[in-house]
């Protein structure tokens, strides 16, 4: 039987593989989630501009609620605005993308239980099995480009690589884990077999950070429908 879902969405390719499993087995997408803290002004972890965020959703016609919170109380932040959520989409559970990090699972789950919702991970697996996964991606038709780096794992000429069989091959030569499961790196899908027409992006400047590197994307305005 068909479910409601939130989705949590950081615009990168771990939720977007979610999105497209969940569509795939027939469950409903009610609304992606994304955090937005104050102190950034930003999405929490990959620090994408907001618009960016937005012109996903709009690419893939599935609304989209933001999370205002702040570093100090994201847990309850996130906990008020799911409950809020809950009542508005009719939703009957919440999905994340997170992959095999134990302590990220439990958090969603005990969020999710106080919410009065179900979790799920599409995604869950054996740290081993990361490459497969990756690979899934690579061969799913959807494009993401490298959009951020710790700076003790990648060097900086990853910034920008496509999510390509070239990238997949060069990823697995690091060392890191293949799908940047611990923040080794972050992606934003542009387009997809879901996406109603690629979202328009231009590669900008760097951004040098504490521990990380970010390249900054702007969204164009020209937009190329699909057929």
């Amino acid at each position: 039987m068909s479910k409601r879902w939130a989705l949590s969405w950081s615009g990168g390719k771990d939720a977007c593989m979610v999105l497209d499993q969940l569509i795939k087995q027939g469950d409903q997408v009610a609304c992606l989630i994304t955090t937005l803290p104050k102190e950034i002004g930003r999405t929490f972890g990959h620090g994408e501009r907001t618009e960016l965020i937005q012109a996903q959703a709009e690419a893939t016609g599935i609304p989209l609620e933001w999370i205002s919170c702040s570093f100090d109380t994201y847990t309850l932040d996130f906990l008020s605005t799911l409950k809020s959520l809950k009542n508005k989409y009719e939703l009957e559970g919440v999905a994340f993308g997170d992959l095999y990090l134990d302590e990220h699972r439990e958090w969603g789950e005990n969020v999710a239980q106080q919410a009065g919702l179900m979790s799920s991970y599409p995604l869950w697996m054996e740290k081993e099995d990361a490459a497969a996964a990756l690979k899934v991606f690579v061969d799913s038709g959807y494009k993401a480009k490298v959009i951020r780096i710790s700076n003790s794992r990648l060097d900086e000429k990853w910034l920008g690589r496509e999510v390509d069989a070239s990238f997949l091959n060069g990823i697995q030569e690091t060392g890191i884990c293949p799908m940047g499961e611990a923040g080794e790196y972050h992606t934003f899908v542009y387009d997809g077999p879901l996406f109603r027409f690629q979202v328009p992006v231009e590669k900008g400047d760097i951004v040098e950070l504490e521990t990380t590197k970010r390249m900054e994307l702007t969204l164009l305005e020209e937009r190329v429908n699909k057929e």
